[in-house]
């Protein structure tokens, strides 16, 4: 009888949870719609989780991953989609984790997202953030490729922000590859620093408030002059 009662008790909660699914899908539907219309964003999320939950589904995961993105909350971003390169993910949600992953200075993982957004929709941004993210993993020969691409590509008109400075600024996206070009040439080949330096001093010359620029030139002829100062004999 005991038994009986709890598979009972058991088929009545199940039943009343079936019953309460369509009215909380509801429920949270209209408050993930009143979080958008006020503008907060930790209550769009909140809602956006609890739908998530109820009912899965793509759309809602990307959409949610995006909110936790443009929050600057990227690992909360990665940790939705994962950090795994799928073929099947949308274009939106590839972007938040190529994003995502840059952010939180992962760029093994992120050069894989950002290949695969650029093998569907080639753009001179995306190949800007390849030769970037290449460079900073040692593959140079990757990194010229998509350099290649974004110097017969660029528009005069483009432009790229930067923000390791206050206030931020932008430069032509034409210095900028220009910029990383320089920066190949000394990885290729880390004594014949003038060439570097002089190629920088072409985006300097493009882009005048080129600040990380003229920074990375400066570090550049230092290293040389260290270089190329005489050893002090040992006593």
């Amino acid at each position: 009888m005991k038994k009986l009662s709890i598979a009972a008790l058991l088929l009545f909660c199940t039943a009343m949870n079936a019953q309460s699914t369509p009215e909380l899908k509801k429920h949270f539907e209209a408050f993930y719609k009143q979080m958008k219309q006020q503008g907060d964003v930790n209550g769009a999320i909140n809602a956006l989780t609890h739908l998530v939950v109820l009912e899965p589904s793509a759309a809602r995961k990307d959409t949610l991953a995006y909110l936790y993105a443009n929050a600057g909350q990227y690992l909360q971003a990665v940790n939705v989609l994962g950090a795994e390169k799928k073929d099947t993910d949308t274009d939106l949600a590839v972007e938040i984790k190529a994003i995502s992953l840059k952010q939180l200075n992962q760029p093994q993982l992120a050069v894989q997202q950002y290949e695969l957004l650029h093998s569907r929709k080639p753009d001179v941004y995306t190949a800007y953030e390849l030769v970037d993210l290449n460079l900073q993993i040692g593959k140079a020969t990757e990194a010229k490729k998509y350099l290649d691409y974004g110097l017969a590509n660029v528009k005069d008109d483009q432009m790229l922000p930067f923000y390791e400075s206050n206030p931020p600024y932008q430069v032509p996206l034409k210095a900028a590859f220009t910029y990383q070009k320089g920066l190949l040439q000394y990885n290729e080949n880390k004594t014949n620093i003038d060439a570097a330096a002089k190629t920088i001093d072409e985006a300097i010359l493009m882009a005048p408030n080129f600040n990380l620029a003229k920074q990375i030139k400066e570090l550049l002829l230092k290293q040389k002059e260290s270089a190329n100062k005489p050893q002090e004999k040992k006593q």
